[in-house]
Order: C-alpha cells, then structure tokens, then sequence
C-alpha cells in the first residue's frame, strides 16, 4: 500500500511593520507607544514628552482583531521571534 503524502502546512506572514509596533504583556493585553516622536520636539514641554514615553493598552475590539490578524505569532514570542 503506497504511504499518503503529507499536506504541507503553510507558515503565515508577519507584518512587520505591526511587529515594530505592538507588543503584548504577560497578561496578554496588546500595548502600543504613541507617536509624533521623531522631531520636532524642542518646544514641547516636558510634560508632553514625559507622556509620549508611556505605553497605552489597546482597547478597541477591531483594532485587537485586525492586530491579532497581522501578528499571527505574536503570542508564542512576546516582544521579537527568534532571528
């Protein structure tokens, strides 16, 4: 009897980009930092750039949906996959 051949199962992509972006905590809640970091800077006041340092929680259902989609491995590794 000849062997059956095993269906390949196909790896799913990560958006990088997303990757960058989002983390998740040890609890499993999905975090982001804020952005409108990169210049531009010196006339804010320190408080502004004390708050743009923090990590803010997702907390809309669509936004996790469409993040989870993106990040399909996000869970197994919790910050970057394995190089």
């Amino acid at each position: 009897m000849p062997k059956k051949k095993k269906q390949k199962k196909y790896k799913l992509k990560t958006y990088k980009a997303a990757a960058k972006r989002f983390r998740v905590t040890g609890t499993g809640k999905i975090v982001r930092t804020k952005g409108g970091k990169g210049h531009l800077r010196r006339r804010t006041s320190k408080r502004t750039k004390a708050k743009l340092a923090s990590m803010i929680v997702v907390d809309s259902a669509g936004d996790k949906r469409r993040i989870k989609r993106m990040l399909p491995y996000m869970k197994q590794y919790k910050a970057n996959p394995p190089a």
